[in-house]
């Protein structure tokens, strides 16, 4: 009798995540389709008018959420418009439109963002003649941090150049989130069409309002760490008002008290019914010695109980969308931990057991950041898997790429056979390229090509 109940109460648990997966799925659906649906309301038919093509490349979503303002200003002023992803655009797209604006972000050290990374590969080789009939705008945006400032932006307003292409004004490069570039730009959309100057401001001037977050605890994780400490921080919204909403995989931007025109994005370790937004935060080190502006005021000066400015970023890019309903690899190292504890959390929540984490820090007596939590999801069967690499607790470093390769055959069957979607959380330098290339040597070119057209394979790095 009590076998009959287990396997009972067993098969509605996995009736109830049959439907969950089900609801997700066609919210998902329904999402799509009312993209396509305004996509297609910017390009309305109008007879000898070819669509003015809006096309970008965007790792975090800034730059699809100036790509698709832009096209709604064209649009109101009776310019219609095509707005797609730089993947869904080759030669002859360029060839066909004749008018273009490029909208494009740079990953790390100059590379392309994962949905550009397809049309990267129509960089590396000679531009066909077909762009010389091309006019075009470009609005590159990068990091001044790095070396290669804005380099992907820049490789391809030389590719087009070098082609024919024509520009209407001179590419324009923007660090972070530029008030006056944007501004700029808006103003230089003028050699496409006459601006509704009553029209509505874009988003990108309009905004959503920054709102005073209380730092309702702070605690540091890794005492006694060789590396710089990290805080679990926790942030409790306004009082009154709408409940905050975000997915797992969101962002959040704060906005410092002495640098207000460049905030800072955090991936948000917690979900919206937790009530707060968790961060894990390391005090930053620049080469000179001094701390970074934004990690410093947020892990020593903001004070406890004190006002921090900060608002929700959706980030598509780093959702679950469709692969709620896959099996999850979840691949990171330090703070990259945070955009992974909240996928883990949403799937505990949902009952998904299906998730195998990869986790590296320095030493495991000090640096395995919420490892009571981790360990609960093991002990109730949420986490399936779990491979860790400490890089200072052995005589030879082993991270988090490693660990893939010893488990290439495992990593297939997930993949290949499961349908498994894979998720990474963590560092540029060192980590993410070297995850990316375990992964092709395990997968191949071509199912990584897939992944990344498909969603399947999705990062969050910085």
């Amino acid at each position: 009798m009590l076998l009959t109940v287990r396997y009972i109460l067993a098969g509605a648990a996995v009736l109830l995540y049959g439907l969950l997966c089900a609801a997700i799925a066609w919210r998902e659906h329904r999402c799509r389709a009312q993209a396509r649906a305004a996509a297609a309301a910017l390009a309305p038919a109008r007879d000898g008018v070819t669509p003015l093509l809006v096309a970008f490349a965007s790792q975090t979503g800034h730059a699809e959420e100036i790509a698709w303002e832009t096209a709604r200003l064209l649009h109101a002023a009776g310019e219609p418009v095509d707005v797609r992803p730089l993947d869904d655009v080759d030669a002859a797209v360029l060839a066909a439109a004749g008018r273009a604006l490029f909208v494009v972000s740079t990953y790390g050290e100059g590379d392309a963002p994962d949905n550009a990374a397809g049309f990267a590969d129509l960089l590396a080789a000679a531009p066909p003649a077909a762009l010389a009939g091309l006019r075009y705008g470009l609005l590159a945006l990068g990091d001044r941090e790095y070396a290669r400032f804005c380099g992907f932006g820049r490789q391809l307003d030389r590719w087009l150049r070098t082609g024919g292409a024509t520009p209407w004004f001179d590419a324009l490069e923007m660090d972070g989130i530029d008030a006056a570039t944007l501004r700029h730009w808006r103003q230089q959309l003028g050699h496409v069409a006459v601006l509704d100057e009553s029209a509505q401001a874009p988003a990108w001037e309009a905004g959503a309002p920054f709102a005073a977050w209380t730092l309702a605890e702070r605690r540091l994780l890794n005492p006694g760490s060789q590396g710089g400490p990290v805080y679990h921080i926790e942030l409790a919204p306004p009082a009154g008002g709408t409940a905050p909403q975000w997915e797992s995989g969101d962002l959040v931007q704060v906005q410092l008290p002495d640098d207000a025109a460049h905030p800072r994005d955090y991936s948000i370790a917690s979900l919206a019914a937790d009530g707060r937004v968790h961060l894990l935060v390391r005090l930053a080190r620049r080469e000179d010695g001094t701390p970074g502006r934004a990690s410093h005021w947020l892990t020593t000066g903001a004070p406890p109980g004190g006002a921090v400015a900060l608002r929700l970023r959706a980030h598509r890019s780093f959702r679950l969308e469709d692969n709620a309903a896959r099996p999850l690899i979840l691949i990171g190292n330090g703070t990259g931990l945070a955009g992974l504890r909240g996928h883990l959390r949403a799937r505990a929540a949902a009952g998904a057991a299906a998730n195998w984490l990869v986790f590296g820090e320095r030493q495991r007596a000090h640096d395995f950041h919420h490892r009571g939590e981790i360990a609960a999801w093991q002990a109730a069967g949420h986490l399936a898997r779990l491979d860790l690499a400490f890089s200072r607790d052995g005589a030879e470093r082993v991270y988090v790429q490693d660990r893939l390769r010893e488990a290439a055959g495992t990593l297939r069957d997930w993949v290949v056979q499961r349908g498994a979607a894979i998720y990474v959380c963590g560092s540029l330098q060192g980590m993410a390229q070297g995850v990316d290339d375990a992964l092709r040597a395990a997968l191949g070119e071509e199912r990584m090509a897939m992944l990344t057209r498909s969603g399947r394979y999705r990062r969050d790095v910085y």
